[in-house]
Parts: C-alpha cells; structure tokens; sequence
C-alpha cells in the first residue's frame, strides 16, 4: 500500500479496535520538534530544562511555575499554547475525542493546532484510499486553499504552495534572492489534477502543489463528496449521502450548513430571504445536498428533509473550509 502525508504525524499514533487514534509519546515528542519550541541558542536555563524533560517524557506535568520560569516572553507564550494543547489531548481518551470537545466546550487555541490534528485523523481515515483525486479534495478540510474561477472552471490551489511561488518564482531560496536583487523570475503554473497525472500524486503528496479542479459534474468536485461523508462516518457514526447540486430549489429547505464563515453567511441570508448581491453570489464555488441514509439520526422535525452544505471564497479568493461545522451543525437527534 502506497504511503502519503508523512507529515501529518498519523504514523506516530496508536489505533484502539474501533479505529481511533490514540494519542502517543512519539507523537507528543513529534511536536516538540516545532521551530516555536525548540530552544535557541540563547535560551535561558529554564526553557532548556523544560524542554529536556519533556523529550524524555513527553507527558510530564508542565507547571506554572515551570513557564513563568521562562524569561523571554514569546518562548513562554509558545509553551503556554503548546502546554494548553498536549493537557487537552491527554484529557481525553482518543483524538477524535480530544478534536470533538474542543468545538464542543470552546477551547481557544490557533487554528494551527486543529489543522494538524485533522491531518493526521484524514490520514487515518483514508488510509488504504487509492484515489489520488479524494487526497486531493481531503488537504482542503486542513489546509487554506486560492480560488479561481476561469471560464466557468472552479479551481482551488493551496494557499501556501501559491504564495511560495509569488515570493520565489518557484526556486526555493534561490528564486527569493533573486527577487531581492531585482532579477525576473519565470511564471509558475501549477498543474490541475486530471486523470493523466494522477499517479504522480503519490510522489507530490508532502508538496501539496496540485491543482483540484471544483468545476460541477467533475471528479474533484465528486472526491471531495466522498471526503466529506468519510469524515462525519468516522467523527460521528452517521452515514450520510452527499451530492453536489448546481442550486437549491426547495420550499421546504429547513437547515442548512456553510462549510466556511463565507458561506455560512450567504446561506443564512438565502434562507431569510433577504437579496444578496451578485458580487458575494459569486463567491459561491459549490453547493451540495446532505441526506441521511438512517432517518432517525435526526430530530423529528427534520427527517426525511435534506441539509444543503455550500462552500465559498472570501473576498481575497481563499477558502478557508472548516470540517468541524459538519461535526458540530448537523440537526442530529440526541443519542439515547
């Protein structure tokens, strides 16, 4: 079986029999790897002490004493977030679990830290998956993507992949110095997925550097369907039917989910019937039907109807997709 993501940290994880994570030494120890945590040079004695014993023991209590311990301000508030996050995951039995409660009780942490956690849990949901297009569509639930629609064709590319090669021409460190001295560099244009070069994916997959093609009616836009029903069957136990649609005509459209604030914001403004203006209509990229395949998952109210999902640009062109308000927006009937 062809490997992906090594990054995403999955392979450090344990599975219990229902196919959760488990958080474990190597993975925590992994973390402590990050530039924000690894001391500089001229760290100060107690930074240094902290982090070597936490490499031998990764689960060992950090105290308040031990960070205020720290002189310099902005090491301490690094290991302040880092501290908050590791206590969070060691609070909770599994990642989907610790990944659930965090939405569930509001725990403020950067986002930095719930896409990492979705990557490693897409790893392991798709692990097995040998369909380069859903990779593709599933580095959108844990990565900002650019979009651009270009003669009807919606187009996402990753943000950071795009504005690395604005700032380098796509020559790493070479092409930034060169920029800095002046020197024109040559365009890059990524490449779009297609059938064609599909299994070069497998090389490519820590490059993040394909284009996915969202366009209706085409397999990136289908990829991404199946992604989203693999994630909530994983997070939540609910198995789901999801397809894109071109828009909504229904009189009964009783719920619905944005897949980003953007989005969110429409559909909410949609279904109150208020106008909205063409410019922020356009920023719609996608819209999809939601049905659940048990009908009793869901309040009364609402079995049998549909949930419409959409997701959008903002007013730059990215799309930031937000896979905990599938997790967390859905009108499911309270268990027992």
């Amino acid at each position: 079986m062809r490997d992906f993501w090594p990054s995403s940290g999955w392979h450090l994880l344990a599975r219990d029999e229902a196919g959760r994570h488990r958080v474990t030494d190597a993975f925590l120890a992994a973390w402590l790897q990050r530039p924000e945590l690894v001391p500089p040079e001229d760290a100060c004695a107690a930074e240094r002490a902290l982090y070597g014993a936490l490499l031998e023991q990764p689960r060992r209590p950090i105290t308040p004493v031990a960070l205020l311990a720290i002189r310099d301000p902005d090491a301490r508030e690094n290991w302040e977030v880092f501290t908050a996050f590791r206590d969070h995951l060691l609070a909770h039995p599994t990642l989907e679990d610790a990944y659930l409660a965090a939405f569930v009780e509001g725990t403020r942490l950067p986002a930095l830290f719930f896409d990492q956690l979705v990557h490693a849990l897409m790893r392991g949901i798709l692990d097995g998956c040998a369909d380069p297009f859903r990779l593709r569509a599933a580095e959108c639930l844990f990565r900002e993507q650019r979009a651009m629609v270009q003669e009807g064709a919606v187009l996402l590319a990753d943000a950071a992949t795009v504005e690395f090669h604005a700032r380098t021409g796509g020559l790493g460190r070479i092409g930034a110095l060169l920029r800095e001295a002046g020197a024109p560099l040559r365009s890059v244009e990524l490449e779009v997925l297609r059938p064609e070069n599909a299994e070069s994916y497998w090389e490519r997959s820590e490059r993040f550097d394909f284009v996915l093609d969202l366009t209706f009616a085409r397999a990136g836009l289908d990829a991404l369907c199946r992604v989203l029903e693999a994630w909530i069957a994983h997070m939540l136990g609910v198995a789901t039917r999801i397809a894109p649609v071109q828009r909504i005509r229904d009189e009964r459209w009783s719920w619905h989910v944005g897949l980003d604030a953007e989005a969110n914001a429409i559909l909410n403004e949609l279904w109150e019937g208020r106008e909205v203006e063409e410019e922020r209509l356009a920023r719609l990229l996608a819209l999809f039907r939601l049905e659940f395949r048990d009908p009793s998952v869901v309040v009364p109210a609402l079995r049998g109807k549909p949930v419409y999902l959409a997701l959008a640009m903002d007013g730059r062109g990215r799309v930031r997709l937000k896979p905990q308000n599938l997790l967390v927006n859905l009108p499911l009937a309270e268990a027992g």
